[in-house]
């Protein structure tokens, strides 16, 4: 068993969290619950940075007390975190007495070290960042290169840190094996950053209340990094009573502190990559300064962006999780979060996006799967699982799944491991569409080779569900009581022929139902045009389209007109193409240009599409192709046939050439 000690930054209390405060968390915890499924002894820590000039104004606006404000932001924090099932073992504060004793006793270390000294400090100061920048950093007109916002121009009388003392030790650091900070395009920019020169830092402000009071510098108050970053061993126990000489804790939290700090486990930072030179510069700097050991990574991610802009409230561009949460469940948001973002990187957040995201992989993919097998199984066993196993070729396509996703959990990747997963359940729709088991349910002399592929189907989706346990901790036990799996303590169930056979397989419930996203954009629209005090006219919705027919209870659909043919985004997203495979075809009697095709849509059932292909195509040309096809196109009747959708074609002298995707993805991935 290892130990292993993980933390996400502490968030300013100078608002209610949103989801950029969300995402370290939820990436935090996802790492937590995979590295105890795996036997490791995990410390998880989590918190708020409530000092500084930020907060102080922020009270001050609202003509409130600093600790006031943070004891109101801190309850949010911690509804927040219960309704997303974070699984933090503790939660610090910085203006608890543990954590200023902490702060007071790094100082101290760091004041032997003779480094230390005072001096005047004058340069551009933003409030937000709570930091200085050179001319060199800012943007034009003297703006924070982060929050671009205008900086102050300030000079005080400062206690400053010979940070450059340390530039050769941080640069071997850096250059240490493994990489102590991760990604490696952040470690270069990092590293180039240190290369360049480091100059002395400002650690105390004269002008600032809202602080820990500067030991031994009556007037000064303790810059605001210096007290955050220590968070990181003050929730441990460093600095309590009776702390010892070496940097131990004291007795209250001596067993911590040498556990998950002194010891020989993982120490991880997750930050976002706005803050990563004060983890990765700053805090090592500190430490060596103080005696004390390392992190042995520090983990930057990218933003997520709104209109191309880091979502902050400075920037003032928030997305507030409580809507979706109350609308679509804390899983469906940890699942957008950790499948959309790959980990290092920027990524995009809308409402379009994560209903797109949802209906495809969990309602479609996962819930309809998991409820087409557990229906049929029920069926051909009188209400029970199969008698027997199947372990047939989906054995070998989960056991290399499997692996994948092991290596893409090590490294952070999230959605290559949430990809192999869901590739294996590509593989398994596909399999169950060959085998057609819904044909051959009736069948008695069919019941054993029915029954094998169920229960590979219903293994298939029992491995992926408790690889899903660490990022749908509340949805995936779910899917595992409706196929009658238990939920495992451990990953050693992470392996095939775990699930049971013959045992009582109970009626199961939608687990993901879909998103009407039509119906939500359109309320999501209203709500926001009566938050900015709009109101509809008489006779007319709030969007000013003409009231309902009575006769038939619709409003009639006028398009706009856009110059030269176009049509708006919104329009074009109103058209929900999907990859669809080609599972049989066959020609249409009396028509010399129609095909019928069975296709996988990834739905519960194949649909059936007639497609004017035949002079292009021969049926034997076309069966077991991707293609990509109108999967919301109202039902229509050709040569007496029923046709659920259309396929898309380029045309080429007169004749029909599919589109298709350059390579093979799931069935009823959405194209957009």
């Amino acid at each position: 068993m290892s130990r292993y000690y993980l933390t996400t930054p502490i968030y300013y209390v100078n608002d209610h969290p949103h989801v950029g405060h969300i995402y370290t968390t939820i990436v935090a915890d996802t790492i937590a619950r995979y590295r105890r499924l795996c036997g490791d002894e995990v410390y998880f820590l989590t918190g708020t940075d409530e000092h500084g000039q930020k907060i102080e104004r922020a009270a001050a606006d609202r003509g409130i007390e600093p600790i006031k404000l943070a004891d109101e932001v801190v309850t949010r924090y911690h509804g927040l975190w219960d309704q997303l099932g974070i699984s933090h073992d503790d939660f610090i504060r910085t203006s608890e007495p543990r954590h200023i004793a902490g702060v007071e006793a790094i100082i101290e270390r760091i004041a032997k070290s003779d480094d230390f000294y005072v001096a005047r400090h004058e340069g551009w100061y933003c409030a937000a960042c709570e930091t200085y920048y050179t001319e060199k950093e800012l943007l034009d007109e003297e703006r924070c290169p982060i929050h671009e916002t205008a900086a102050e121009r300030r000079s005080e009388e400062n206690v400053f840190f010979r940070l450059s003392k340390y530039q050769d030790q941080l640069l071997a650091w850096y250059d240490s094996e493994p990489s102590p900070v991760l990604p490696a395009t952040r470690a270069n920019e990092v590293r180039n950053f240190v290369a360049e020169g480091l100059r002395d830092l400002s650690v105390s402000r004269t002008s600032v209340d809202w602080a820990v009071p500067f030991p031994g510098h009556p007037g000064h108050t303790v810059y605001v990094w210096l007290d955050a970053l220590v968070n990181y061993v003050t929730a441990l126990g460093f600095g309590s009573e009776g702390a010892g000489t070496d940097g131990s804790a004291g007795a209250s939290g001596q067993d911590l502190y040498e556990s998950f700090w002194n010891g020989d486990g993982a120490r991880l930072h997750l930050v976002g990559k706005d803050i990563l030179r004060f983890h990765a510069v700053y805090w090592p700097a500190f430490l060596m300064s103080a005696g004390l050991p390392l992190p042995t990574a520090v983990w930057a991610h990218g933003w997520w962006l709104r209109d191309e802009h880091k979502i902050s409230k400075s920037v003032g561009n928030v997305v507030r999780p409580d809507d979706l949460l109350e609308k679509f469940g804390t899983d469906s948001l940890r699942y957008f979060l950790l499948r959309e973002m790959v980990f290092g990187q920027d990524a995009s957040f809308s409402d379009e996006a994560f209903i797109d995201r949802y209906n495809s992989d969990l309602a479609n993919d996962l819930g309809n799967t998991a409820s087409r097998l557990v229906t049929l199984a029920r069926r051909a066993g009188d209400g029970h699982l199969p008698s027997s196993r199947g372990d047939g070729p989906l054995r070998e396509a989960a056991e290399t799944a499997l692996v994948d996703y092991r290596a893409a959990m090590e490294s952070f990747a999230f959605n290559r491991a949430l990809e192999s997963l869901w590739k294996l359940m590509a593989t398994a729709n596909s399999y169950l569409v060959a085998e057609e088991p819904w044909k051959k349910i009736k069948d008695p002399a069919a019941a054993e080779s029915v029954g094998k592929v169920l229960w590979d189907g219903l293994e298939t989706v029992r491995l992926v569900s408790v690889a899903l346990l660490p990022f749908l901790p509340e949805k995936a036990p779910e899917v595992l009581a409706a196929i009658g799996a238990e939920v495992p303590s451990d990953l050693s169930s992470l392996q095939w022929g775990g699930l049971p056979t013959g045992a009582e397989l109970p009626v199961i419930k939608p687990i993901f139902p879909r998103i009407d996203k039509k119906a939500y954009l359109a309320g999501a629209a209203g709500e926001a045009d009566s938050k900015a005090g709009k109101t509809a006219k008489p006779g007319k919705s709030a969007k000013n389209k003409p009231a309902k027919d009575g006769a038939k209870g619709k409003a009639p659909k006028a398009p706009e007109v856009l110059e030269d043919g176009k049509i708006r985004i919104d329009q074009f997203f109103d058209v929900e193409l999907r990859v669809a495979e080609v599972k049989a075809a066959e020609t249409v009697p009396k028509s010399s240009k129609l095909l019928k095709l069975t296709v996988d849509v990834g739905e519960e059932a194949p649909r059936t599409i007639v497609a004017g292909m035949a002079k292009a195509y021969s049926p034997e040309q076309i069966v077991g192709r991707q293609v990509i096809i109108v999967a919301n196109l109202a039902p229509a009747k050709l040569m007496g046939i029923e046709s659920n959708g259309m396929v898309l074609a380029a045309e080429e002298d007169g004749l029909p050439v599919l589109l298709k995707p350059s390579g093979p993805v799931a069935n009823g991935t959405r194209v957009r």
